[in-house]
Order: C-alpha cells, then sequence, then structure tokens
C-alpha cells in the first residue's frame, strides 16, 4: 500500500494529544475517588464499577479518528491493469533444429503449444501478430484482436531448414507497421517483438543490424533461447546426428541492445511460465488504485461501535 497524500499525517500527532489528555483525566479521576475518607460511603454511592469497559468507547473513538486519517493520506494500492492499446507481435523459430526432442515431445510442439497459451493470456483490446522464420520471415498474420486467427496460424506452423533471427525482426517490425490504427486518431499503440528460437543465424541479414533497427524505432525484442545443450537432430535422409545446443548468448545480445528482456527456457512447462511472465509485463501495466473509502467506512464503523458502547453501558454518548 502506498499514500498519495502523506503530508496528512501529521494528524495522527493530534490523535496522539488526544490520547495524552484521556489517561490524564483518567488519573485525575482516579486521584478525586482517593480523597474519599469514607471508603463504605463510597462503596454505597458507586457499588457497580465498570472496569475497563469504560475505556472501549474511547478506545473505538480513537481507531476510528485513526482510521479518517489514514483516508486523508489517500491509500492506494498497486494493481495490474490491462493495457487498452498495444501491438505485441510473437516471432517463432521454424528451422528443423526445432525437432530435436531435449523437450518433450519436442521443441517444436512445445513452442506452438506455449505461444497459443500466451495468446490467451493478453488483454482483448491488445493486436497480436505472428511472423515464422526459417532461412527466411514471413508475417503469417497481421496484428489483430483475433485471437482465433493468430492461433490457427500458430497451430499450422512448418518446420524448414536455416535460421533467419535478423530477418524475423524486420518482418515482425513490418507486422507492426501494419497494425490497425487508433479509432480517436491519437498515436498509433506502442509496438514489442517477442522471438523465441534455438539457435542462431545462419541466414539473411544479421542480427546486430536488426537489433539497431529494432532500437531506433523504440521497438524493444524480448527473446526466449528455449532447449538445452543436448539436444540433436536426425538428418533428414541421413543416418547421421547432428548436435543442436540451443545459443543464448546471440538471443541474450538481442535482447540487451533493443531495451528488451532475455529469457531461457530448458522444459515446455519453463517456456510456458516464460510466457506468462512476458504476457504480464507487455499486456498489463501497473496502476494505483486509491481504497480510502474502506478506510472510512471503517472509522464511521467504529465511531457507531464506540457511540453503542457508551450508551449501553454509560446511558451517554462519548
Amino acid at each position: 500500500m502506498t499514500l498519495l497524500a502523506p503530508h496528512w499525517l501529521w494528524l495522527f500527532g493530534a490523535v496522539a494529544g488526544l490520547v495524552a489528555l484521556y489517561l490524564v483525566a483518567q488519573r485525575r479521576r482516579r486521584d478525586a475517588a482517593v480523597r474519599f475518607t469514607n471508603l463504605a460511603l463510597l462503596d454505597t454511592v458507586a457499588p457497580s464499577k465498570p472496569g475497563w469497559r469504560r475505556h472501549l468507547p474511547a478506545v473505538a473513538m480513537v481507531l476510528a479518528l485513526c482510521s479518517m486519517v489514514v483516508a486523508l493520506a489517500r491509500p492506494a494500492r498497486i494493481e495490474q491493469v490491462a493495457k487498452e492499446r498495444a501491438t505485441i507481435v510473437v516471432a517463432i523459430d521454424t528451422s528443423l533444429s526445432m525437432m530435436a526432442e531435449d523437450v518433450s515431445p519436442n521443441r517444436f510442439d512445445a513452442a506452438k503449444d506455449a505461444a497459443s497459451s500466451f495468446v490467451d493470456l493478453l488483454p482483448a483490446k491488445i493486436n497480436v501478430g505472428v511472423v515464422a522464420f526459417n532461412r527466411t520471415a514471413s508475417v503469417l498474420v497481421s496484428p489483430t484482436e483475433d485471437r482465433a486467427e493468430v492461433k490457427r496460424a500458430i497451430a499450422g506452423l512448418r518446420l524448414d531448414q536455416g535460421t533467419a533471427i535478423g530477418e524475423a525482426i524486420f518482418a515482425a517490425m513490418q507486422a507492426i507497421d501494419r497494425a490497425p490504427p487508433p479509432a480517436d486518431g491519437s498515436e498509433p499503440a506502442p509496438g514489442r517483438i517477442v522471438l523465441m528460437s534455438d539457435g542462431e543465424t545462419t541466414a539473411g541479414r544479421p542480427d546486430e543490424i536488426a537489433a539497431a533497427a529494432a532500437l531506433e524505432r523504440g521497438i524493444p525484442v524480448s527473446t526466449i533461447a528455449f532447449g538445452t545443450a543436448n539436444g540433436f537432430i536426425t538428418a533428414p535422409g541421413e543416418n547421421r546426428r547432428i548436435n543442436v545446443p540451443v545459443n543464448e548468448d546471440a538471443l541474450r545480445v538481442i535482447a540487451e541492445q533493443t531495451d528488451g528482456t532475455f529469457f531461457t527456457a530448458a522444459t515446455a512447462e519453463q517456456l510456458k511460465a516464460v510466457y506468462a511472465d512476458i504476457g504480464s509485463s507487455v499486456g498489463y501495466e501497473e496502476a494505483r488504485r486509491e481504497i480510502g473509502g474502506w478506510f472510512v467506512l471503517a472509522g464511521v464503523a467504529l465511531l457507531f461501535v464506540a457511540a453503542a458502547l457508551s450508551m449501553l453501558w454509560f446511558s451517554r454518548l462519548p
């Protein structure tokens, strides 16, 4: 919880002053009672001692004042609020190395499943596009709010040779340019690229050129290195094993150069967790929600409690 107007907290000093006055008054009352020299007469005058009960209305009053002071300080809590406008392009590696089975059932199927789950996590108003890349990169779906279309494109991905990460970034930026313009004529929604791969660039323009272009346009590229160091595939048409370890360094550099975030995932569960983390950061933003009304309600309730107890036990208001 945060306070939007903490300068009102000085009133706690006034509350503390009232508590001090109450304690002084109670002490004087006790001293006055001791002046009665005839204790039998005192018992006759006040046969029933209220004891600790007499302090409860005062305690309720003090708590009510404290609650009101907190309300004046405008307490607020941090909540995640869905972004109204944003464009996210999901770029998915479809190179042959994604056939590796170091991730169950294999990298490719796990990647498609996790990417589809990621789309479901995003707020409905966010435009989502899909880019697939192997030796070339292509925009399968331009940014849209149609989640069914996006998920169909992910489910229909096919593998091919090569890895063109740089081309994937350029294609994703082109997709962002195709995002529907705001209906109110305001500035285009901010764009972001989420790129998942298990390898390194073997075709197309170099990563550093694409990263520089994304940085110049202010488009962060969050990268996910998916797979393990023990991945391998069998060459098509051959009985030959090809090692395909994930290249984390190349993807980390892209994220660093574009002000994005770098992630690693070695299992299907980890990949889903990474996508969920990204979804919460790119699809939602933190907002302060004032909750002073709850403290006002608590203060009013405590005032009623103080009044009720005082009337019940002492037949007067505090």
